[in-house]
């Protein structure tokens, strides 16, 4: 992979920027706080409850202290899924929900009610942008990662556009999480397998501190899959993928308190499916080669003296790629043609922070700063332009300033804590093609959260903030022809460009509570809830419309042209989403419980039709019960969805179901076994046949894995 050079433009600027800093930096020792994080990262225990939020505020911040709804997936529980794709590490998060069908290639996901570029993705700071209809989201590897963490509601404020639905950000593992006090270098290996898609899977990741200053982490993994065995005791045909995915990552120490982190991640899938892989898919066959690279280089200056500068600054090159080979002619285009899309992101982010303590009970962060990122979409089949996928520019400025106050006793007389969060982001944008004239819009994105905590145990919560979506190339550009019905001369549905479009805006107005109690049954133990509502309105929605005339009822397919349709994307004026979410969790020494909820309905508020990627209200359940003696845990997992009837269609209609899932990890702590790691599983043991919502196929079936990892240090 090559990269542009405005990407090594961006390195020198970011170089350049740590020019004042370095002049500043002072010698010191490591202070005892970053000692005791390395050595208690090197022996965490097998659970642990992750309650530090980093997305949420770009600054560290419970997650039950801040004014909305966070969940932060920590490496064990990611461990415990032995998950395949991101669909099965995020499927337990309330009011998220991936549609698609069970191909990895299809899976899309949402948040509260919005999917596609109204949900941000990140990598390792690095923004995720590629969108397609049928080729998924993102691609990336769960064995590569030790954290993922989903802001639900806006998150313009700090993010910007496609800020409406929310956050998931995914971390990769560090040597820091790898290596303990007095370790230089390591070694990790391990396979699995599952049957209900005939998966197999290899990993091997190595990591050292080869001097002072540097560590160093890569791992590589293959996957091999096949045919899906569906829950409705079909087989999901044309589903085979070949997997190679991997990463590099470099930290640095350039003197006393500044670092700079390097890392590639690259996922490359050569698969044979449909062309629309989502859902059942058609009858066609494709080899589609899919390529995701993301390259990004950090930088941080952390001096715990100076309490007004604190550097962050990512630059950040993305580089997506479908090609897909037609092997037959039941696709859009002839055997043999190529159809290809790709999507490249540059990107560069730069923020500080300066912490004011204004009194002994008023303490004050301030992070301000400013992001810049530019799309480009290249489409093509054979040797012409490629329907649907438009050559296309789109360029975002943005500058934010937020502020994190923690009030204590306020006034003199109301107990407790009060911590404010105000922030406002203003965003520039334009998108341009050769298809039609430019768009271009600015906005202003403020917010303003509250989190009262009257003692160290309860929380109230308020949050009010507006959010903002700019359109995407495809929505405003897309031309050429959409699909054909072979009936009669034949009918055509073209897509009809809108260059007119205006952003997406909503204002959202979220609340809520929560608790948080420790040694309840036994010391060391904690238990935690927290719930909100949230009420979401909307203007100029974007709305992809699909206007096809019924042969025979409709139109006389038989007369040329009569029964041609068009599909656009326009906006709709009003819309209004309502929703409830609510996350619980219990750990002690032996035993561990969570239980969630979420529920969402919308509609448009002009016409009263069901609006949004909407879900059937969800409970989940997930209890274990751990064995110290032996170093292991055995659980037991649960989905329950009720019946989901809030449709337009009543195609779209879905049965209720009960998914339960049992799992086992054993991990022996010392003794000659120490670094061995089996986990076995069996998903859907019932094998309960459903469907999720907007979905042509059912979802896979029982599922029998199992895992085995050995991990050596010295």
């Amino acid at each position: 992979m090559s990269f542009p050079r405005k990407f090594w433009f961006g390195v020198q600027i970011l170089l350049f920027a740590t020019l004042p800093a370095l002049s500043a930096a002072q010698e010191s020792e490591p202070t005892e706080s970053e000692e005791t994080e390395s050595e208690s990262s090197a022996n965490t225990s097998m659970m642990r409850l992750d309650k530090i939020s980093v997305t949420a505020t770009r600054n560290p911040i419970k997650a039950i202290e801040y004014p909305g709804m966070v969940t932060v997936i920590g490496q064990e529980a990611i461990k415990l899924q032995q998950p395949s794709t991101p669909d099965d590490i995020l499927k337990f998060v309330p009011n998220v929900e991936f549609t698609g069908g069970p191909r990895r290639t299809g899976e899309t996901p949402s948040i509260r009610g919005f999917d596609g570029p109204d949900v941000i993705l990140i990598f390792d700071g690095a923004r995720q942008n590629f969108g397609s209809a049928h080729d998924g989201r993102f691609f990336i590897d769960p064995t590569l990662l030790k954290e993922v963490e989903v802001l639900r509601g806006p998150a313009s404020s700090l993010y910007g556009s496609g800020g409406t639905g929310g956050v998931i950000e995914f971390r990769t593992i560090d040597a820091a999480d790898l290596l303990g006090p007095g370790e230089t270098f390591g070694f990790s290996t391990g396979g699995g397998y599952q049957f209900v898609n005939e998966e197999y899977h290899g990993t091997f990741s190595a990591f050292g501190r080869p001097i002072d200053g540097v560590d160093l982490v890569g791992s590589v993994t293959r996957r091999d899959s096949g045919t899906i065995d569906l829950g409705d005791g079909n087989k999901l045909r044309n589903s085979d993928d070949d997997i190679i995915a991997g990463f590099a990552k470099g930290g640095f120490e350039l003197g006393d308190f500044h670092r700079i982190e390097t890392s590639f991640i690259t996922f490359n899938n050569d698969a044979r499916e449909p062309n629309n892989g989502q859902g059942l898919g058609g009858d066609d066959s494709v080899d589609k080669e899919i390529r995701s690279n993301t390259v990004q280089v950090g930088y941080r200056y952390t001096n715990p003296d100076n309490n007004l500068l604190d550097v962050d600054a990512v630059v950040y090159y993305t580089d997506f790629k479908t090609d897909e080979l037609l092997l037959d002619n039941l696709g859009p285009v002839p055997i043999g043609e190529v159809l290809k899309r790709d999507v490249n992101t540059f990107g560069f982010r730069a923020d500080n922070r300066s912490r004011i303590d204004i009194s002994d009970s008023f303490f004050a962060t301030f992070t301000y700063g400013g992001e810049f990122y530019d799309d480009t979409q290249d489409g093509a089949a054979g040797s012409g332009e490629r329907d649907g996928v438009p050559d296309a520019d789109a360029t975002f400025y943005g500058l934010f300033a937020q502020a994190e106050l923690s009030i204590n006793d306020a006034f003199g007389f109301v107990p407790g804590e009060f911590i404010v969060i105000p922030g406002i982001r203003y965003d520039d944008f334009e998108t341009t093609s050769s298809v039609a004239g430019s768009n271009s819009d600015s906005e202003i994105s403020p917010r303003i959260g509250v989190s009262y905590l009257p003692t160290e145990w309860l929380i109230g919560f308020v949050n009010y903030a507006h959010a903002f979506r700019a359109p995407t190339f495809d929505e405003l550009y897309l031309t050429g022809v959409h699909f054909t019905i072979p009936i009669g001369p034949g009918i055509i549905n073209r897509f009809v460009s809108n260059p007119n479009l205006t952003p997406q805006r909503t204002r959202t107005l979220e609340y809520g509570g929560g608790f948080n109690f420790d040694d309840v049954f036994e010391p060391g133990d904690v238990i935690q809830l927290k719930a909100s509502r949230f009420e979401i309105w909307g203007e100029d929605f974007i709305d992809l419309s699909v206007n096809q005339p019924t042969p025979f009822v409709d139109c006389n397919p038989f007369i040329p042209g009569n029964c041609d349709g068009t599909t656009v994307s326009a906006n709709v004026p009003r819309a209004e989403l309502i929703g409830r979410e609510l996350e619980a969790v219990y750990e002690g020494s032996r035993f561990l419980a969570s239980f969630g909820f979420s529920s969402i309905d919308g509609e448009n508020e002009d016409t009263g039709a069901k609006l949004g990627l909407l879900a059937p209200d969800q409970f989940t359940l997930n209890t274990a019960v751990k064995f110290p003696e032996i170093d292991s845990i055995l659980g037991w997992r649960a989905i329950f969805a009720r019946e989901f009837d809030k449709v337009n269609d009543p195609d779209d209609r879905r049965d209720s179901y009960r998914v339960f899932d049992v799992y086992f990890a054993w991990q022996p702590i010392e003794g000659v076994l120490s670094g061995l790691r089996i986990d076995l599983g069996v998903d859907n043991i019932f094998d309960e046949n459903y469907t999720r919502v907007f979905t042509g196929a059912a979802e896979a079936g029982r599922n029998f894995k199992a895992t085995i990892g050995y991990t050596i240090r010295w």
